[in-house]
């Protein structure tokens, strides 16, 4: 999947998944923070975004995984570690 496709499918992701009602894609930028500052997300959204990744790219992210924060930092970390895990 190209890297424009892979950034718009994970935003369409993160509003579908976590019922984001009032953001559209293009709003959402892609080294922006998902947490805290940025989106504002919190630990149950992370929980959620991380089931709808699964079920979405057969991506598992660990939750105890000392990179976990790191991939869930930005749009652009989510999307080069689902990158990371496709098949070539």
């Amino acid at each position: 999947m190209a890297h424009t496709e892979l950034n718009l499918a994970v935003k369409k992701l993160i509003i579908e998944s976590l019922d984001l009602e009032d953001i559209s894609p293009e709003e959402i930028i892609d080294d922006e923070p998902l947490f805290i500052d940025g989106l504002g997300l919190d630990s149950i959204d992370a929980l959620e975004l991380g089931l709808a990744i699964k079920k979405q790219y057969g991506v598992k992210i660990d939750a105890n995984s000392e990179g976990t924060k790191q991939h869930f930092a930005s749009v652009a970390s989510l999307c080069a570690f689902i990158a990371s895990h496709e098949p070539a």
